[in-house]
């Protein structure tokens, strides 16, 4: 198989992947049943029966990855649809995202401390509540691994796509607001995935919390990184 033909072979596995296990979550609503995981699982599998290595799939996986400034962009959308919300709990959805981003660091980075890791694992962990590209630049600001970083932050997004729905559930919170505002704080883009497979209220306020909790995030980050400090 030639080259273009690999890309294009690997494009039209990617979406057939993401097709088919969307539309077996949202027939079965199962929280196991998790979109990001499955199609990359599925995937993976076909690339390995197929004997295609990794190095293939890159061009379709860059030619793909360059859409997510598009595709974020477009959150503008249900968000722009939703406006009357902004206005109307704009104090309580900041409040809200910023209170769950500092938490999210602060947990997240005490329990790493506790645990005995090193100080450039702690502050790597720290910031995986949020997408990759304002956590690895936390991280090397704050002493860090950027690369193990942005593992974290993967791994925080695919548990959080795949129990944080179940969690919201269990713990009774119905109200789509707090659902996507909840998601999109804690899980990023993958939270926001599973917030617009709710519902377009939810993906709105999870695309609009993600975006808060990234920003929220790097401020909060110089006084968490202190008192993590203070604390070893």
């Amino acid at each position: 198989m030639s080259g273009h033909a690999t890309t294009l072979f690997a494009i039209g596995l990617t979406l057939a992947a993401y097709v088919g296990m969307r539309r077996l979550y949202l027939r079965y609503k199962h929280p196991l049943l998790n979109v990001v995981a499955l199609g990359a699982g599925l995937i993976i599998t076909v690339l390995v029966v197929l004997g295609i290595p990794y190095s293939a799939y890159v061009p379709a996986k860059d030619i793909m990855t360059s859409l997510l400034g598009p595709a974020t962009v477009g959150l503008a959308v249900p968000l722009y649809r939703h406006r009357g919300l902004l206005v109307r709990f704009g104090p309580a959805i900041l409040g809200s995202v910023a209170l769950g981003a500092l938490l999210a660091m602060l947990t997240a980075g005490a329990i790493a401390q506790l645990g005995g890791l090193p100080k450039d694992v702690v502050m790597s962990i720290m910031p995986k509540g949020v997408t990759i590209p304002f956590a690895v630049e936390i991280a090397r600001i704050c002493g860090g691994i950027p690369a193990l970083t942005a593992a974290f932050v993967v791994a925080t997004g695919t548990l959080g796509s795949l129990i944080g729905g179940w969690l919201l559930t269990l713990a009774r919170i119905q109200n789509p607001m707090a659902r996507g505002l909840a998601l999109g704080t804690v899980s990023h883009g993958q939270g926001t995935a599973t917030a617009l497979m709710e519902g377009e209220q939810q993906g709105a306020m999870a695309g609009l919390a993600m975006i808060l909790a990234g920003i929220f995030t790097a401020g909060f980050a110089p006084l968490v990184a202190w008192f993590l400090g203070m604390m070893g």
